[in-house]
């Protein structure tokens, strides 16, 4: 049987983590109420480096570059939006929608890649100069069994870019706009992987989020007919960040999905028993991270598939 879960993760430490002004006109996840930018630092480098040894301690290979304080980038955390890799040795690289976050693609990812002659590099990010945003696999999730992706359409999935995307790998495109309500108004959710996380043998998703009845019923058939049982997610749970999570394989070749404590803890029953009949939940707490930087687990995973 074909692996389609990886073994692999890669981590990028925090130098000088805080609130991004830049990517929180459009993340409405992320909060401003901090006071000191070295104690969130702080508190978030605890919080990675206890995610970290979790996955270790799962068998998990965890790859991790130490960030610089120079050139300041807060987000650095978040290397996901970034760059993927994927099984056939290639290596994409993304338009990124804030300035501030292009500063943290950098070529120490090719240090972990151990036969670089064979690696194939798809650069996207030429994009950056006509606003053509896709941001690597917060953009899009992609069901890498049956070569589907999805995609949210929003300032950050630009959905031409996103089918060029799907043509050059040979994916599936279903896109839709989810949309989640702000001070009583619906607006569009940020990243595709706030809202859906896809395992081998269940997806969690936030359908709700999407208002366009044709939409939701072409996502909801694309998900039960490649062979998946959907497990229908709330908007509250979604802003816990129940749908960014990552399944991965364990060496012995059991799965884990991997959450947050805040995601975790607001799991129903019944949504539990589902996933556990194919994986092992691993959460770890994050509540800086979430807070000030709008992202949760699976935007600090980079699947390593190298």
């Amino acid at each position: 049987m074909k692996n389609f879960l990886t073994n692999r993760v890669l981590m990028v430490r925090p130098a000088a983590f805080t609130y991004n002004c830049e990517t929180a006109k459009d993340n409405l996840y992320q909060k401003n109420d901090y006071k000191d930018d070295k104690e969130l630092q702080k508190k978030a480098v605890i919080e990675f480096d206890a995610l970290a040894e979790k996955l270790r301690e799962k068998t998990i290979e965890v790859l991790v570059i130490q960030d610089t304080k120079e050139p300041h980038t807060p987000d650095s955390i978040f290397p996901n939006n970034w760059f993927s890799t994927h099984k056939n040795g290639t290596l994409i690289l993304y338009p990124m929608y804030a300035e501030n976050r292009r500063l943290e693609r950098t070529s120490k990812v090719l240090d972990f890649v151990k036969d670089k002659e064979a690696l194939k590099i798809i650069d996207l990010t030429e994009n950056e100069k006509t606003g053509r945003i896709l941001e690597g696999t917060g953009s899009m999730c992609l069901d890498r069994k049956n070569k589907i992706a999805y995609a949210s359409l929003s300032k950050r999935t630009n959905e031409e870019l996103f089918k060029e995307f799907c043509e050059i790998m040979d994916y599936k495109p279903v896109s839709f706009s989810g949309k989640q309500t702000v001070d009583g108004k619906k607006v569009p959710i940020y990243h595709t992987n706030v809202l859906m996380t896809i395992g081998e043998e269940y997806v969690l998703i936030f359908l709700d989020s999407i208002e366009d009845e044709k939409e939701k019923v072409r996502v909801r058939k694309s998900i039960l007919d490649s062979g998946k049982e959907l497990i229908e997610i709330t908007e509250e749970q979604t802003n816990h960040f129940l749908g960014n999570a990552l399944e991965l394989r364990k060496k012995d070749g059991n799965k884990i999905l991997v959450m947050s404590k805040s995601a975790n803890d607001i799991l129903r029953e019944d949504q539990r028993k589902i996933i556990e009949k194919s994986a092992e939940i691993v959460y770890s707490d994050i509540p800086t991270i979430e807070r000030y930087g709008g992202g949760s687990v699976r935007c600090m995973l980079a699947e390593f598939f190298l």
